[in-house]
């Protein structure tokens, strides 16, 4: 292959990348990122989490959602030099968010299940996160705020009402077994 000079200066001209310290699924992790890197493509491209999905990567879709410091947040809009110390949690964490122990699920995860609130797969782990903090946030009083609070998570297979089932079960343990 031949020496191309014009590919040296692109390279010696590329600004060098920035270490980012964070936490991600209560682990320590330090990681060298350029200043465009998002979240998502750190979680999944380097640190090999690959339970965040990419689907619209331009946060409409909810593929992408995961907690950061117990927030919901588009990682596809999210860049990871931004989150310098913070605590990421991904669908991988969640048990451990909750306390479970070996093959253990998290509550929120077995009650998807129960209520098969997914079909395809490809938005559950968004739609999980995105569950975890809607009840992190708290105020949820009926099944209409579940609706609304999770209407940035889309899901083409159209399961919606499970997934509203599921999250109520949780989010009010007094009326989710009757929630539409």
């Amino acid at each position: 292959m031949a020496h191309d000079p014009l590919a040296d200066q692109v390279q010696a001209a590329a600004p060098p990348p920035h270490t980012v310290a964070l936490r991600v699924n209560g682990e320590q992790r330090t990681v060298e990122a350029q200043s465009w890197v998002t979240l998502l493509d750190l979680l999944r491209e380097r640190l090999r989490l690959t339970g965040t999905k990419k689907g619209c990567d331009h946060g409409q879709c909810g593929a992408c959602t995961v907690l950061v410091d117990g927030r919901r947040i588009n990682s596809c809009l999210a860049l990871a030099v931004m989150q310098e110390g913070a605590d990421i949690t991904t669908v991988e964490g969640l048990p451990a968010l909750a306390g479970c122990t070996g093959d253990a699920l998290h509550p929120l995860q077995q009650a998807f299940i129960d209520h098969d609130a997914f079909q395809c797969g490809y938005c559950t782990p968004g739609q999980l996160c995105s569950a975890v903090g809607l009840m992190n946030e708290g105020g949820v009083r009926h099944v209409g705020d579940i609706r609304e609070r999770m209407s940035g998570n889309l899901c083409r297979c159209g399961a919606y009402p499970q997934i509203v089932q599921a999250v109520a079960e949780l989010a009010l343990p007094q009326q989710g077994k009757e929630a539409p």
